[in-house]
């Protein structure tokens, strides 16, 4: 089953655990994880339901740059990172 996992940043501020669940698309292994810690949502997405500005995900080692469009079509072992990403200087 594909899985997710969250950085440890992200912790700090709200409960995700890392999520296997059946999934055949991105969208879908996020909303299962969105399903057991609803809060996570707000860190990931923004109000329009794009993925935010400062966050990067990670598609089986390869960054996501489409922030519309998560519906990113999973293999049965795919693995995802989440995490903020930083800026600045």
């Amino acid at each position: 089953m594909p899985r997710v996992e969250f950085t440890s940043h992200l912790a700090r501020h709200v409960d995700c655990p890392p999520v296997e669940a059946e999934a055949s698309s991105l969208s879908e292994l996020l909303d299962a994880a969105f399903e057991l810690s609803p809060r996570l949502a707000g860190y990931i997405l923004d109000d329009q339901n794009r993925i935010r500005q400062h966050v990067a995900i990670f598609v089986d080692n390869r960054l996501l740059r489409d922030r519309d469009s998560w519906d990113v079509p999973l293999q049965s072992d795919s693995q995802v990172f989440v995490m903020q990403a930083l800026s600045g200087g």
